[in-house]
């Protein structure tokens, strides 16, 4: 007997009418002028109410002029029941202005949710909590909110059913990889493009509707396009006519049939209201492709075997996003989203949420920029164990530009989340997914205006000497001297360099005699890599305010290619490993042989040695790592323990290591 294929579990919410109507030009033009006026009257009148949903207890509707031949005007309606569907149809058919208007198709389908991981469900079984973010997400693509953009796209599909080439006998794992593949592309469009998936089998001629929204109408070209060349498209989906319009409003219905453009009113294009729940890393702007899912793939709730989860519900169309909703959903709590969260979770507004970062070590200039928004909840789950959750929860947002950073700290006897997103729209949606957090009792959120910056740099100096300090004393105790270059008054700036060796050097003797003028100048030399073309300068002071200042000179240097400490990372420098001359070698070949090991060491990104060109016997080690802990473990390794005793032969004084976090 046959295998049989399993169908992911389905859930429906409400029902679609797209309604595309033509006028019959000759029958308006032929009219007397007292008919067209109380023809228009009743149209304008009966889309009004409809758009404001006076028929039925919930739902929206949209009103479009239709491009090209194939309509004049599309009427997008969602409601509860087929009954208020049907009844819509029949009152318009009443109205004096009907009587110029011919249909020349419609499709009614029903938004959809399904998914293919246990995650997902767990909804469909009854074992997720109402009160999740998760099961407030999906509600949210069962009863969508159509956004108020510019531009509308409609097309059917179908998944094709050929011999070679039938969506319907792949087994389930392979339908769920190539829906995962797909939402890839369609998380580029994050913050362009809304959609809508409905589902249609037994209801029309194709199995699903898509309806995208943005606008810019070429950012829905561009992204159709880059399907195409997706498997889950070329070689399992069939397509029918594609509708394309603007949205307009009722009262602009002369205005349409008057031959004018639509909307009249210029802001009526700009397309910028509320457009309903969204992802979080996905509300780039005003608008965005609405979706959700596991392994660290932001998708939505998808239709029976979907491409690729649609913005608004879930379906097997060509779209934007793809996978199950899964982990983590919902909205922040007063928006269209907004379900029973816990009420024992206290929510705070704040003018200074820049303060209370600054504690939890983020601040602005190195972790986000002035205009962000920040979060931050408060959990009474362990920080290690919460941890683990944020990371697949990161895994998901970092999908998306709007998003800036989401951490976990141990603060105060309690653990805390801080969450940056670049637009309070974004912040407001991550919250929900937030809250589902374990333990999560309070939020505190807020803009981050800029107002904070003189704290926040005195609070990032102050975690600065605290994080350098605790280094210190850590190596301390492994007997590896860690001050800084010189005496532990001295302030070091490095930055690197491309440039022509020749031509930095004369630039840096140039800045560095300008320098000699103040007493608090301890030298400016330039080091050079044997192996690259990258050079370093290193730039000595006595005061962090002199060595500030001296920055902004230093930055003009040519070929700058960043400072040292710079990006992701943890950047650490063994420097002014002074030589004993009749050891220069021995020093050169050990270190060839410590950087072999290095190169093995987990966390180890990059390590380089430099010379002073103006003394062989002056050497710069630059090393990255991607943490301080990896660091740290090489330096309480054995291997490192006897190079340092190696070295109290070979060197004129102590190594001494300055750390950049």
């Amino acid at each position: 007997m046959p295998e049989r294929r399993d169908p992911p579990p389905t859930d429906e919410g409400w029902y679609a009418l797209h309604d595309f109507r033509s006028i019959d030009w000759d029958a308006w033009r032929d009219a007397p002028e007292r008919e067209r006026q109380r023809a228009l009257d009743e149209g304008v009148d009966h889309l009004q109410s409809h758009l404001g949903v006076e028929d039925a207890e919930d739902g929206q509707s949209a009103l479009y002029s239709i491009l090209g031949h194939k309509a004049d005007f599309l009427v997008v309606h969602l409601r509860p029941t087929t009954a208020d569907i049907g009844a819509i149809e029949r009152r318009f058919e009443q109205t004096d202005f009907a009587r110029f208007t011919e249909r020349t198709t419609s499709f009614v389908s029903v938004t959809e949710a399904s998914g293919y991981s246990e995650r997902a469900r767990d909804y469909f079984t009854g074992d997720l909590d109402e009160d999740s973010g998760l099961y407030n997400y999906i509600q949210t693509r069962l009863k969508p909110t159509i956004p108020d953009a510019t531009h509308v796209c409609f097309y059917p599909m179908d998944k094709r059913r050929q011999p070679d080439q039938n969506w319907y006998d792949l087994p389930f794992d392979e339908r769920a990889e190539h829906m995962d593949a797909h939402g890839d592309i369609g998380r580029d469009y994050g913050g362009k493009i809304v959609q809508m998936i409905t589902g249609a089998i037994a209801i029309d001629d194709w199995e699903w509707g898509v309806t995208l929204w943005g606008d810019d109408l070429t950012d829905m070209k561009d992204l159709l396009y880059e399907m195409r060349f997706d498997p889950s498209t070329s070689q399992y989906a069939d397509f029918g006519s594609f509708y394309v319009g603007r949205r307009f409003p009722p009262a602009d219905l002369d205005a349409l049939l008057a031959g004018e453009p639509v909307p009249t009113d210029a802001d009526h294009a700009e397309g910028t209201a509320e457009s309903g729940p969204v992802h979080p890393a996905e509300a780039d702007g005003d608008h965005a492709v609405q979706a959700h899912s596991d392994e660290g793939h932001v998708a939505h709730p998808q239709a029976d075997d979907g491409h690729a989860a649609p913005a608004t519900n879930g379906g097997d169309g060509e779209h934007p996003d793809g996978g199950d909703t899964d982990s983590h959903g919902g909205a922040h709590p007063g928006s269209a989203a907004e379900g029973d969260h816990p009420h024992d979770i206290e929510e705070t507004e704040t003018d200074d949420i820049a303060s209370l970062l600054a504690t939890l070590g983020l601040h602005e200039g190195e972790d986000y920029d002035a205009g962000d928004f920040g979060l931050v909840l408060y959990s009474t789950a362990d920080a290690d164990e919460l941890a683990g959750e944020v990371d697949d929860l990161r895994g998901n947002f970092e999908h998306y530009d709007s998003h800036v950073a989401t951490v976990v700290r141990a603060h105060s006897g309690r653990s805390a989340i801080a969450s940056i997103w670049d637009n309070e729209r974004a912040a407001d949606t991550a919250q929900g997914f937030l809250t589902d957090l374990s333990g999560v009792t309070e939020t505190v959120r807020g803009p981050l205006d800029g107002s904070g910056e003189t704290q926040t740099e005195q609070t990032t100096a102050e975690d600065t000497d605290a994080a350098a300090e605790s280094i210190r004393e850590e190596l301390h105790d492994l007997d590896i001297y860690a001050g800084q270059p010189h005496g532990e008054d001295i302030v070091a700036l490095v930055l690197y360099s491309t440039a022509d060796r020749e031509e930095l050097v004369a630039e840096v003797d140039d800045l560095s005699g300008g320098f000699d003028r103040y007493d608090t100048h301890d030298g400016t030399k330039v080091y050079a890599d044997p192996d690259s073309d990258t050079k370093a300068v290193v730039s000595l002071w006595e005061t962090k305010d002199a060595a500030d200042t001296a920055s902004g000179y230093l930055a003009d240097l040519p070929g700058v290619v960043g400072w040292a400490g710079e990006g992701e990372g943890f950047g650490t420098m063994g420097m002014f490993y002074t030589v004993k001359p009749e050891h220069r070698e021995d020093f050169v070949e050990k270190f060839d042989v410590v950087g072999g090991m290095l190169a093995d060491m987990d966390g180890h990104r990059e390590t380089s040695l430099l010379v002073n060109v103006d003394d062989e016997n002056d050497m710069f080690i630059a090393s990255q790592w991607d943490s301080k802990d990896d660091a740290m473990g090489f330096f309480r390794s054995d291997a490192f323990s006897d190079t340092v005793d190696w070295g109290r032969d070979v060197l004129a004084d102590k190594p001494r290591h300055v750390f950049l976090a």
